[in-house]
């Protein structure tokens, strides 16, 4: 690996910017023109419906279909897959013809695909439509993090990022547990209806989003660009961290949780759900005080204390005696996503101008879509043979393997992660 992990967002004072000046007419006509804050995190949290909403009913509907634990990772797989390709095609498209003209079409996309999910009458039918929801899911949380950075900069982007990754650690509390009542109360197709509230904002999104003006370039100029930003060592690390980070996140939280719930404590859908609910407690603490942690104890800190909680976190998960043990375990890898995640879409998002940041960005979702596809892959095949307890025992190791690149890449490389000298100059 090339990078120790993301820096996070700087201090203020950090970035470089300019010192505090009166603002020019171009800066207030420029944040007159900004879309509500509303808007942005509606987009957020549409986007991470797509599986958080329907792995409390993961056994229900394995079992429905008399499926294997296999089919646990195929149906969250099916929606992260098409983002490997999908995802930096929108990124191209959005940088070519505006954020909103490719964002209302991927939320249409995904709420009819997902809604149409209650009504699959078998199991391959069911990860069909999770495909082609996938398709719709590639474009939204990506892009909403490119509204971000189109409209703030600096330490306001910084804290606007941490505070959409606060937004988006939120709604997991509340969606698991939502999606496990819908299925105790109706069947695990219920789960899904709530897919249809994308049409919604999809209406919300085209009447509110300013337009971006078009941009009439070549497509493999674009791709010139944004390869440029791509070479750059933290971009290339960023996207490389991200790819292990989604491996574990949806190999074991997604997949392995809802399973190791249901054998281990017998937990129903409901409390399976507020189970997988409990990460944003430390994600949305983590996310919010960001800013001042990196100001406090600098990036290289922060991305090794996260990668070590990550390891305590599943070790403890693995070998937990009771619930109450593996729940504060779960609190605590929480804290450690809030730390990690937030800080990647901050640094991808920053490294790149405005005209290929939705490339870039893009790139980094591609990566994290591969994660997120591999992860509930190689879950399901942990599953079956060492049990999904043993599984948190292999996604320690995985952890405890990046702890020590990244301890050993800083090492070389020293603590001086300042990203006045790691971010690209600009015109």
């Amino acid at each position: 690996m090339t990078s120790t992990g993301p820096p996070g967002p700087p201090a203020p004072g950090e970035t470089g910017d300019a010192p505090a000046a009166r603002p020019s007419r171009a800066a207030l006509t420029d944040r007159a023109d900004r879309p509500a804050r509303s808007l942005i995190f509606s987009i957020t949290v549409t986007g991470i419906l797509s599986n958080t909403l329907i792995t409390p009913a993961i056994p229900d509907i394995i079992d429905h279909f008399d499926v294997g634990t296999w089919g646990a990772g195929l149906v969250i797989a099916a929606t992260a897959f098409p983002g490997i390709v999908v995802a930096p095609l929108i990124g191209l498209l959005a940088d070519r013809y505006g954020r909103r003209t490719v964002l209302v079409p991927c939320l249409a996309v995904f709420g009819v695909a997902g809604g149409l999910g209650a009504l699959a009458p078998s199991f391959w039918l069911l990860v069909a439509t999770r495909l082609a929801q996938g398709v719709g899911a590639a474009g939204l949380i990506n892009l909403a993090v490119v509204i971000i950075g189109d409209h703030w900069s600096g330490a306001e982007r910084a804290r606007l990022i941490g505070q959409n990754a606060a937004v988006l650690t939120a709604s997991i509390a509340v969606v698991p547990p939502l999606g496990g009542v819908l299925t105790d109360l109706g069947t695990w197709r219920a789960s899904f209806l709530p897919y249809w509230l994308a049409l919604g904002t999809a209406v919300v999104v085209h009447r509110r989003l300013p337009p971006n003006e078009r941009r009439d370039v070549r497509i493999a100029d674009q791709a010139r660009e944004a390869m440029a930003v791509l070479r750059l060592p933290h971009v290339t690390g960023a996207i490389a961290t991200g790819f292990v980070l989604f491996i574990l996140v949806f190999g074991l939280f997604l997949t392995a949780m809802p399973i190791y719930a249901h054998e281990r404590f017998g937990l129903g859908a409901s409390s399976r759900g507020l189970l997988l609910g409990l990460p944003a407690l430390g994600s949305t603490t983590a996310a919010l005080l960001l800013g001042r942690l990196t100001a406090r104890f600098g990036s290289r800190r922060l991305v090794l204390a996260a990668s070590g909680m990550f390891v305590v976190a599943f070790s403890a998960i693995a070998g937990a005696p009771s619930l109450w043990v593996a729940v504060l375990a779960i609190v605590l890898y929480g804290l450690g996503e809030g730390i990690t995640i937030p800080g990647l879409q901050d640094l991808v998002a920053g490294a790149a101008p405005t005209s290929t940041r939705g490339s870039v960005v893009a790139a980094w979702v591609g990566a994290a879509r591969a994660g997120q596809t591999v992860g509930p892959v190689l879950a399901g095949v942990g599953i079956s043979q060492l049990g999904a307890g043993g599984t948190f025992w292999a996604g320690a190791v995985v952890a405890a393997g990046l702890l020590v690149v990244q301890a050993a890449v800083g090492h070389r490389r020293g603590d001086g992660l300042d990203r006045r000298e790691q971010e690209p100059r600009r015109a």
